[in-house]
């Protein structure tokens, strides 16, 4: 590991541990383990409901995440050095942006994590893969081209967070997160039958949720605006 690599991996568990600390005052997690993440090179995919998503999955998942996020967060000096930091990649979702693709195969070759939420800004309802609904094809163009297994998880309640009522140490919300099994690139129907086989695992790890937790229709993503109107 360089001098570069040290600093930036000391930067991100500092930052998450911070997050992480902050986070508890706002929710109660519950983290369910259907299977592993593995040791070497993976793609970690999620259904995406809130901000605070990205620091409760680097916050309780068990491995460091590299995560893709848009290029607009690195806006700003300040931003910049910090996503760089915690080893961000930034992409361009206007288009094909092969730069990042590049880095994110660059990673991959290092044995990291990527972290990807496929649906390409915050859903909910039917707009949700949890639904259904399509993925973009980022995460399985990267995963088949380095040949590497995609990790499914699900995140349920984040999205509460938005209701400041729920920050108060006796209402904190209730958040859950469940780790799948690993889904390997098969040697037929490339990116395709891999973007097919995680939205069927998906959908088969939210309903293992719900029923491992026993969580009713209150518990699926909802609108930050329904949230932040709940009593």
């Amino acid at each position: 590991m360089t001098a570069r690599d040290a600093f930036h991996t000391v930067f991100y568990h500092g930052v998450v541990s911070s997050l992480k600390f902050v986070l508890r005052f706002g929710s109660r997690v519950r983290f369910v383990q259907f299977g592993k993440i593995p040791a070497g090179a993976c793609v970690m995919v999620s259904n995406h409901i809130s901000h605070f998503d990205p620091p409760f999955l680097s916050g309780w998942l068990p491995r460091k995440i590299d995560w893709i996020a848009m290029a607009e967060l690195f806006g700003t000096a300040w931003s910049r050095a910090a996503f760089t930091w915690l080893d961000v990649i930034p992409v361009d979702r206007r288009g094909d942006d092969r730069q990042a693709l590049r880095e994110a195969l660059r990673r991959l070759d290092g044995g990291r994590m990527i972290g990807i939420f496929p649906e390409g800004g915050i859903r909910d309802g039917a707009q949700s893969i949890l639904a259904g609904a399509d993925m973009r094809e980022g995460a399985f163009l990267i995963a088949a081209k380095a040949g590497c297994p995609v990790v499914p998880v699900v995140i349920l309640g984040s999205e509460r967070l938005y209701n400041r009522r729920n920050w108060l140490l006796w209402r904190r919300a209730k958040v859950y997160i469940a780790l799948g099994e690993p889904v390997f690139p098969g040697a037929v129907g490339g990116r395709k039958k891999l973007r097919e086989d995680i939205s069927a695992a998906l959908i088969r790890l939210k309903d293992r949720l719900v029923q491992e937790c026993h969580l009713t229709g209150d518990d699926l993503p909802h609108s930050p605006q329904e949230r932040m109107s709940e009593r």
